[in-house]
């Protein structure tokens, strides 16, 4: 069975200690969303390459 996204915050904020404040909390949230939409868009194909990156960089 697939875990929910709300079952992945709740887990995360469990996992994080009793004196976390908001900014920490929100933070993981945030970091957990990124993951999970870059996931996301690896799937899909919608992902640059590093060569590319690098291409784009040396134009600078």
């Amino acid at each position: 069975m697939e875990t929910t996204i709300k079952e992945e915050a709740l887990r995360a904020i469990a996992e994080l200690p009793d004196t976390a404040s908001m900014n920490e909390i929100m933070y993981r949230l945030y970091v957990i969303d990124s993951v999970l939409q870059g996931k996301k868009s690896a799937e899909a194909g919608s992902v640059t390459s590093s060569k590319d990156i690098l291409s784009e960089i040396e134009q600078w």
